[in-house]
């Protein structure tokens, strides 16, 4: 696939993590992007991945988002065959999070954990 038109952008906080999330937390970007790239841009299109990282001195938030087609309506990302949504959603019980996926201009995942 051609990524050349796709720009990724980050806005991640200066955090330090516990290895035991840092780990399961870089899977979760891993995955969450890779579907970017494979689900949300046909070959040619031009579009925008984000991956931001914020602390606010209580809890953290990954959102890893893209304004590309849209995750499907039909699709309930907690009960799919998809290995990787399975993956990612594991990971997110693993480190005690929670995740949120909103379908509004391109697929958005919104992952918050302490």
């Amino acid at each position: 696939m051609d990524t050349g038109d796709i720009n990724i952008r980050t806005h991640i906080d200066a955090i330090f993590l516990d290895m035991d999330v840092a780990i399961p937390l870089g899977m979760i970007v891993n995955e969450l992007v890779s579907n970017s790239f494979k689900h949300a841009f046909r070959s040619g299109d031009k579009g925008d991945i984000l991956i931001d990282l914020s602390y606010d001195g209580e809890m953290f938030t990954l959102v890893v988002c893209d304004n590309g087609a849209g995750f499907p309506e039909e699709v309930n990302f907690r009960e799919t065959e998809s290995l990787g949504l399975q993956l990612v959603t594991t990971l997110v019980d693993q480190i005690d999070g929670t995740i949120e996926l909103q379908r509004t201009e391109g697929t958005r995942f919104i992952i918050t954990f302490k």
